[in-house]
């Protein structure tokens, strides 16, 4: 399944907070309320080098089961990945501390495709049933570097683009089980993933 076949939309996990958008709980199921920051054109050249950076067998988006959740994942976020169309469900331990960054629905292509593309774009995520605070962000200017045979780019090094979509960003969940439901569409394009996190106790060494 190669990006620049047929698919160019993606759903996802994304990064940080700079607009001030961050998911908040009643229920006391973020465990610090210190807001995370990062420009938008970060966010997003960051969340599609990490997607391409694994080829199809391994690649997070292409994830049927969670397995692979924890490839090249930075050390100061942690990122989710989408599907290429269609629901999955994965399981995926997380790093107690690390805040957790996806797109709902999310796309690279030209300046003016990306402002079509985000004219129909749509989604909505729930947090342990809670709805989660969304933003779109706009057409950036991105360097997505990938490795070859990568189902994003389709190629090794460096591609230039622009990125846009819908995202979502949450601080550092508390230790043990969260439900993260996303759903995003564009079009008659639609993809999804029921998220189990399991946040563990202790940051890693």
């Amino acid at each position: 399944m190669s990006f620049r076949a047929a698919l160019p939309f993606l759903l996802a996990a994304g990064l940080l907070v700079g607009c001030g958008v961050v998911q908040e709980s009643g229920a006391g199921r973020i465990a610090s309320p210190k807001p995370v920051t990062s420009s938008a054109e970060t966010i997003q050249g960051r969340w599609w080098t990490w997607a391409a950076s694994e080829g199809e067998s391994t690649n997070p988006v292409m994830d049927t089961t969670g397995e692979f959740c924890d490839r090249n994942q930075p050390e100061d976020v942690w990122f989710l990945a989408g599907t290429f169309g269609g629901t999955s469900q994965r399981t995926c331990r997380v790093p107690a501390g690390r805040p957790m960054v996806f797109p709902l629905v999310n796309r690279l292509c030209s300046e003016a495709k990306c402002k079509k593309f985000l004219a129909i774009a749509e989604g909505g995520a729930t947090l342990d049933g809670e709805p989660v605070a969304l933003e779109r962000m706009e057409d950036d200017d991105v360097v997505v570097t990938g490795v070859a045979d990568n189902p994003l780019t389709g190629e090794e090094g460096k591609t230039r683009s622009y990125a846009c979509g819908i995202w979502a960003r949450l601080q550092p969940l508390r230790p043990g089980r969260h439900t993260l439901t996303i759903r995003g569409s564009a079009g008659d394009f639609h993809t999804g993933v029921d998220y189990t996190l399991v946040v563990e106790t202790e940051p890693r060494a």
